[in-house]
């Protein structure tokens, strides 16, 4: 097995796939050791018939269970980093608010059950199809549809609360 040719081959989508996730480098670099270490332990069970599925799928599962790790310690809305936000020169008000969202969106995604998370990142994130996101979580194509479905329900029910929530709030203090 030449792992550097398949780091060097797929560990930028590895990489990508976390960092969507994850919004920030330190818990990328966490993810994507994990990933790669536990694709040897599976290559060591058995034969790998797709490398970019599997290291997507683990990818996108070890950044969704980080993400559950870090939620439930801080218990709290996570602080913003400036380092990791964009480039505030251009709007910062909309830099702010786009950075919050993805915080919702973190936050609200690590409450989804595990296949319904990563059907939805796999297709929102990675843009693959129903078939592909199939493969990848070894359901069928017709399911992949009823996740997607599930999660954006939830999702919206999950970000329109807490915009509402936030909305109650600032008025509170006005």
């Amino acid at each position: 097995m030449d792992w550097q040719k398949i780091i060097t081959e797929y560990g930028p989508m590895v990489w990508k796939t976390a960092y969507r996730l994850l919004g920030n480098e330190a818990d990328t670099g966490d993810c994507f050791q994990d990933v790669f270490l536990n694709a040897v332990q599976i290559s060591r069970q058995e034969s790998v018939r797709h490398w970019p599925a599997l290291l997507n799928r683990l990818a996108t599962r070890k950044a969704i269970d980080l993400l559950r790790k870090r939620i439930q310690a801080s218990k709290a809305a996570m602080p913003m980093d400036c380092n990791d936000c964009p480039d505030t020169s251009f709007d910062p008000l909309q830099s702010v608010l786009a950075h919050e969202l993805s915080d919702r969106l973190r936050q609200a995604l690590v409450t989804l059950p595990d296949l319904e998370a990563q059907a939805f990142c796999l297709q929102t994130f990675n843009d693959l199809n129903y078939r592909q996101i199939a493969a990848q979580l070894q359901v069928q194509t017709g399911y992949v549809g009823v996740l997607i479905s599930r999660a954006r329900e939830k999702l919206q029910r999950l970000l329109s609360s807490a915009a509402v929530k936030e909305e109650f709030r600032s008025k509170a203090y006005e």
